[in-house]
């Protein structure tokens, strides 16, 4: 009898410390290979949908990126542009629609059109909440989400995800020095990667991201020279390109140093590397 009694409680440790261990993300088991699946694995699937987010861990990298809205009713939906015309089979604003109207657009239109494929093929979607994504994510310890505000909803976004304890699993991206100052304020552990144009000045973006304490530039593909790297890197921070698709001028990067690249094909940007 005792020896059993030992036995059950050595069993509940064992379950205890197995679901501590799942709420919580040990560094070390991150992937890092500066591939950053843009709006998920968009190549083989609809944009900024569970499918696609899905696919970018499946595949290997080591971060999904996805872009945010905020609905009329204040939820937080995944999402690259203020309607969905463009990707929708009709079309809605975003900051003007319910989560429950929002529902009812079918996100997969424009996929589906352009791939020639058919509904059985590639079924409706419909725009998911940055929790059910967060939620996806949480389920795993290899790939991390970076989000991209698209709206003024950064304090919200932040709140979500220490409401969710995902701080570990958890970066922002985006162009704005206002929105990513934010999420520095409010957490200034999460790792910022801040968006920068083609043309520019990456002296003074170098002396910006330092104070406000960025861990990354990610310049426009058509922009970057080997001295931009240079003096990226020389700052101690990471040198990233947005977005780039093809094989050439990926290798072309990877070899001039670019140590992260947002792609919409995150399979063959790993298969280069």
């Amino acid at each position: 009898m005792k020896l059993f009694s030992l036995f059950a409680i050595i069993v509940c440790l064992v379950q205890s410390s197995t679901l501590i261990a799942s709420d919580q993300a040990t560094p070390e088991l991150f992937l890092k290979n500066g591939v950053t699946a843009h709006r998920g694995n968009s190549s083989e699937f609809p944009e900024n949908t569970l499918p696609a987010f899905q696919s970018g861990i499946k595949v290997g990298a080591d971060w999904i990126e996805l872009d945010l809205f905020l609905t009329k009713d204040g939820k937080l939906v995944v999402t690259h542009d203020k309607t969905t015309k463009r990707v929708g089979d009709k079309s809605r604003t975003v900051a003007h629609s319910t989560y429950a109207e929002l529902k009812t657009v079918d996100v997969a239109t424009d996929f589906r059109k352009r791939h020639q494929k058919t509904k059985q093929e590639c079924p409706f979607q419909q725009m998911p909440l940055l929790e059910d994504v967060l939620k996806l994510v949480k389920q795993q310890h290899r790939t991390r989400v970076s989000i991209q505000p698209k709206a003024d909803c950064v304090k919200q976004a932040v709140a979500l995800v220490k409401q969710l304890k995902m701080d570990p699993w958890v970066g922002f991206n985006d162009g704005s020095l206002t929105y990513m100052s934010q999420v520095k304020q409010l957490a200034p552990k999460i790792p910022v990667f801040w968006d920068r144009g083609a043309n520019t000045d990456i002296d003074a973006d170098i002396k910006i991201a330092k104070a406000r304490g960025f861990e990354a530039l990610v310049l426009n593909h058509q922009g970057i020279t080997p001295e931009k790297i240079q003096k990226i890197k020389a700052a101690g921070l990471e040198p990233g390109a947005w977005t780039v698709n093809d094989p050439k001028l990926m290798k072309q990067l990877l070899k001039q140093g670019i140590e992260r690249i947002y792609t919409d094909d995150p399979r063959l940007l790993l298969k280069l590397k």
